[in-house]
């Protein structure tokens, strides 16, 4: 009797979804304040790999990881020396790629933080250009005489604080440097620059990453006259993208960013990206005058990045519900073809938890909000938890953005503290050695160990709005109708496909009333909050939402 196992038909390959981008909730990982697995008091990828599954039961379609190439880390890994190369600080390529290896096992996509805009200034490429101004390197990054006094060639301004320019005296010139003088910016009006950018690219979607984040995106170009930027009035300024103290908001930045000759290449990289499966992109867009303008013009169509976010939703404006409606209807009237990619909380805002004023109800109604728009989104580590800005003393700080502008601007630190994993322990479990910023003592309490068994927790709720929002393909796919929009309320239809979702949303500490449209036939039972209705009528707590199925007219 032949006991030979039948040879067995290799299983069909299922079709990579390429649109699985489009509605995706992206978790960032900001890796060294995540988990620290060597006792070095700094997070790192194989402390990620070790907390994988947290994310993946927190039901989010992919992560992004900040960057964690080799790096001199002045501005913590924004400062590339090497694009190709993991810094031992964070492990090594092969730690990469068990990362990539377990998060494909879970369900999750993996998305890259690239800096295409500049270097590190002990980049090889950036020593060459200032040795040898007629070398291969020369016109890899942006030089420029000074004026004839020994001035700066123009009045650019550093977002970091004072002039965009450094003056070189081993090269004579002064260099364009958006950040810190240590980042000296890539000069992409060279093809040069283009094509060994894009061989990055190629290097991380062969290796299997999903996707990128591409950090500055609109600061991509400079003017090649170098035209002065004009002067903004004080009642046009806008502290969105910079802090009040910093006279970076006292210019319409119209020539150092923001040009058009950025589109041609975001072509040639999303066509890149189109030889994979299914790869895709998220693009940061800083600009306070015309933020919604670029994110559409960049995502328009499907030969440019897929999705785009700007800080209409990370700056300190009242998240009003009037705030949010004319947002959305910018962003509908400029660009209905286009992507948006929303976010609360990143690694450069403060959290919005404290930005906002947010207690525990309002939290949650505002998540709900942001899990509900049509569009992308992006949370950031902690969000789930309900974590508060951090108060890091100065003596403790670690970002040259807080102690350029102390006491009036205390930087970036508050919103990177370490993630608490456990409560009874000092470091939160994040590090058996002391972290490199301190662990917030009032995070403890909000430990993930403590709010996993806790199904009225912050973490619950996040599960199951997630959950929620995964089970209805109209918030991913659908379109979106304002409703009504007050100060203090906003509602909306979501519809898709002969599916339609009337979405209410109380956004005060007193009880409202809402009449529900025509067409709404009963409350979702699938919705974290559970509201009924009767005689058309919904009483809505304070911070309560409403989702109501409803008929397509």
């Amino acid at each position: 009797m032949n006991l030979i196992d039948p040879v067995m038909a290799p299983a069909p390959e299922i079709a990579a979804d390429k649109d699985w981008w489009r509605g995706a909730v992206i978790y960032q990982i900001y890796p060294r304040s995540y988990q620290d697995s060597n006792g070095d008091g700094i997070g790192d990828l194989s402390g990620i790999i070790h907390r994988l599954p947290h994310i993946a039961d927190l039901g989010v379609d992919g992560i992004w990881i900040s960057p964690f190439f080799t790096s001199p880390m002045l501005d913590f890994g924004y400062d590339v020396s090497d694009y190709r190369d993991v810094d031992p600080m964070f492990g090594t390529l092969a730690d990469f790629d068990a990362l990539l290896q377990r998060a494909h096992e879970l369900g999750l996509k993996v998305l890259i933080d690239l800096v295409l805009s500049h270097t590190s200034s002990v980049h090889p490429w950036f020593k060459d250009s200032r040795s040898n101004p007629t070398g291969q390197y020369a016109d890899w990054y942006v030089w420029a005489d000074a004026k004839p006094d020994g001035s700066p060639p123009n009045n650019w301004l550093s977002i970091f604080g004072g002039s965009a320019w450094e003056w070189d005296g081993e090269r004579m010139q002064y260099y364009l440097h958006n950040f810190l003088k240590e980042q000296p910016d890539l000069n992409l009006h060279n093809p040069a620059v283009q094509d060994e950018l894009l061989d990055v690219v190629r290097f991380w979607l062969d290796r299997g990453v999903d996707g990128f984040r591409l950090d500055t995106i609109n600061f991509y170009f400079h003017d090649q006259e170098l035209r002065a930027n004009p002067a903004l009035k004080p009642e046009d300024r806008n502290d969105s993208i910079a802090p009040a103290v910093n006279p970076y908001n006292w210019q319409d930045h119209l020539y150092d960013k923001n040009r058009p000759e950025n589109l041609a290449f975001l072509k040639r990289f999303r066509a890149l990206l189109d030889k994979y499966p299914a790869a895709t992109s998220v693009g940061e867009v800083g600009d306070a005058q015309r933020g919604v303008e670029i994110q559409a013009e960049y995502t328009e169509g499907t030969d440019k990045v897929h999705m785009c976010y700007g800080f209409d939703f990370l700056s300190a404006a009242p998240p009003t519900g009037t705030r949010f409606a004319e947002v959305l209807a910018d962003y509908d009237r400029i660009g209905p073809d286009s992507w948006a990619c929303w976010a609360f909380s990143n690694h450069d805002v403060m959290r919005h938890a404290s930005r906002w004023s947010l207690d525990e109800p309002a939290r949650r109604a505002y998540a709900a909000l942001l899990l509900s728009l049509r569009g992308s989104v992006c949370l950031y580590q902690g969000e789930e938890l309900g974590l508060t800005e951090a108060y890091v003393p100065f003596e403790d700080l670690q970002d040259p953005y807080g102690i350029q502008f102390w006491p009036k601007f205390k930087g970036r630190d508050g919103c990177r503290t370490p993630i608490p994993w456990v409560t009874d322990n000092q470091n939160g479990g994040f590090s058996d050695a002391k972290p490199w910023l301190p662990m917030a003592m009032e995070h403890l309490d909000r430990s993930v160990m403590r709010q996993s068994g806790d199904g009225a927790s912050t973490l619950a709720f996040y599960r199951k709005m997630l959950a929620y929002r995964k089970s209805r393909e109209v918030f991913a796919k659908g379109s979106i109708e304002i409703v009504e929009a007050r100060e203090d309320f906003l509602s909306f239809r979501r519809v898709f496909e002969g599916e339609a979702i009337f979405c209410a949303f109380n956004l005060s500490g007193d009880g409202c009333e809402v009449t529900v449209p025509d067409g709404v036939v009963s409350p979702d039972k699938g919705a974290p909050f559970k509201a009924d209705i009767k005689n058309k009528t919904v009483m809505l707590d304070a911070w309560e939402a409403f989702f109501g199925l409803g008929t397509v007219e």
